[in-house]
């Protein structure tokens, strides 16, 4: 695979919402507290070109839930917030096409590259790379503009953030997705 802005790639930025600003909630130990601000490098780099992006939201089917519409978790975080025009595909499941029209918009507006960010890591993020990978698309997933948190094993043992994001990685790169960097990305773009 080799990322060309002549295929037009497409960003896909996933559930950046005020949701995930509750750490603990989410399981503590954070990792790459910076991806926010490199989604938004990507965002910006994106929106001076003039390529495709996609805003994705996760809105619970629970209203109360930390990403229903009776929450303010559901909101965008303003650091990637959408602009006027920009498209938003709301779903309610872990993966960016289930529920959603994002394939068919994709497939209509001929977009075959997509450049993955977002949280979590190892849920919402996965799940859409993994899917894309499966669907044919040429998949760029970037590892320092998604991040996740700590997690439970079976036994009871604690995965910590960076761990869980190292193996989520591990588990995509070349079977679903390249993982690249922003700047690989940025840097490949502007050079061809």
């Amino acid at each position: 695979m080799s990322l060309k802005k002549e295929d037009t790639p497409t960003l896909i930025l996933i559930d950046i919402q005020q949701a995930f600003d509750d750490e603990e909630y989410w399981g503590g130990t954070r990792n790459n507290t910076e991806a926010e601000e490199n989604a938004k490098r990507l965002l910006d780099y994106w929106r001076a070109h003039g390529l495709p992006l996609f805003h994705i939201q996760h809105i619970s089917k629970n209203p109360d839930a930390k990403h229903g519409l009776n929450s303010p978790g559901h909101f965008f975080k303003e650091i990637v917030k959408p602009m006027p025009g920009e498209i938003i595909i709301q779903k309610s499941v872990n993966s960016s096409f289930i529920g959603t029209d994002l394939k068919e918009q994709l497939d209509k507006k001929g977009l075959n590259t997509l450049v993955i960010v977002g949280l979590t890591t190892d849920h919402c993020v996965s799940t859409t790379t993994r899917m894309a990978g499966n669907y044919g698309y040429e998949t760029y997933l970037v590892s320092d503009a998604t991040a996740t948190f700590g997690k439970k094993g079976i036994h009871g043992e604690y995965y910590d953030g960076e761990m869980m994001h190292r193996t989520a990685l591990a588990q995509l790169n070349e079977e679903f997705a390249a993982i690249l960097s922003t700047q690989n990305v940025i840097d490949t773009l502007d050079v061809l």
